[in-house]
């Protein structure tokens, strides 16, 4: 048996015995080396976690605390913790989930009792209680407040406003923005400067991702810090404009790549199977990697089907 198909395995019963199912492609970040809990702030307040999954983002005033994802439930645990000496131990006011995908959500269980409300958008709540391609955990803390468009509230001296731009990586992706500091959670609308997860079952589509990048750009100043979900080995996970209009870019030099594929008469597998890197986009990485099948699979799809 190779090796990753070994780890794959590994990885699956693993999360299947922490209650939390994932599909394939999204397991991938399960399969990273363990990694410290690290808590970075930004400005008044802001800033982020990492460890193992999608990057936690925090605000901890002398008001309020509220969090921006979850990864797993060990690396929540973490997190809490810090928050905790953070905060001197005052409650989560609020736990947001950027989208439903278990490295952002898994960890929700850990806030139980601890975040007196978890909020998210719609269509990712249903994909949280009913996942497209997997299935759900066995326990888990739901969100208790949803919406369609946009939420937001005040968190001690800061303003925090959640909108849905449309379908993207997912059809229930938000960002998150802490207007005071300037500084927007952008969960996985962005991989910095890697090939995305891109979850067609759940709505994805690489044209709506490229909208709703324009306009998340359109609606933050050009100094505004984004906060991403991953980023390739080495890199930040947080970034500027410029950041948000490369893989804007990306996006669309894959589409426009696979276009010129099926019209010169190339199929799917003759597509997928292609490895050099997208030209002019060679730092995400080579084509042959899981994520690049994705990006490359979901423009066809789109190509060839007219949507």
């Amino acid at each position: 048996m190779p090796s990753s198909r070994r780890a794959f395995l590994a990885t699956s019963a693993a999360a299947a015995a922490g209650g939390l199912v994932l599909r394939p492609s999204l397991a991938r970040a399960r399969q990273a080396q363990e990694a410290p809990p690290v808590f970075t702030p930004i400005r008044r307040g802001v800033g982020f976690f990492t460890m193992r999954g999608g990057t936690i983002g925090y605000l901890v005033n002398p008001d309020a605390v509220l969090v921006v994802d979850s990864q797993f439930p060990e690396e929540a645990k973490a997190c809490i913790a810090g928050l905790n000496e953070r905060s001197g131990n005052r409650p989560v006011d609020c736990l947001v989930n950027t989208h439903h995908h278990g490295d952002h959500t898994g960890g929700n269980i850990s806030f139980r009792g601890i975040a007196r409300s978890v909020v998210a958008q719609t269509k990712a709540a249903e994909h949280m209680h009913d996942p497209p391609g997997g299935e759900p955990p066995t326990d888990q803390l739901y969100p208790d407040v949803t919406f369609d468009e946009s939420w937001s509230t005040d968190v001690g001296d800061e303003h925090v406003a959640a909108r849905h731009y449309g379908r993207a990586h997912t059809s229930g992706d938000i960002v998150v923005t802490f207007e005071q500091a300037n500084v927007a959670h952008m969960g996985d609308l962005v991989f910095h400067r890697r090939h995305p997860v891109v979850d067609r079952a759940a709505g994805a589509t690489l044209r709506g991702w490229m909208q709703v990048l324009d306009l998340t750009l359109a609606d933050h100043p050009k100094d505004t810090i984004y906060v991403f979900g991953h980023a390739a080995p080495g890199l930040p996970v947080v970034g500027t404009h410029t950041d948000l209009v490369r893989f804007h870019d990306y996006l669309e030099a894959a589409l426009t790549f696979v276009g010129a594929q099926v019209r010169a008469g190339r199929g799917r597998d003759g597509i997928l199977a292609m490895r050099e890197p997208l030209s002019g986009f060679e730092d995400f990485g080579p084509f042959g990697q899981p994520g690049a099948r994705e990006i490359r699979t979901c423009a066809y799809e789109e190509i060839t089907s007219g949507a």
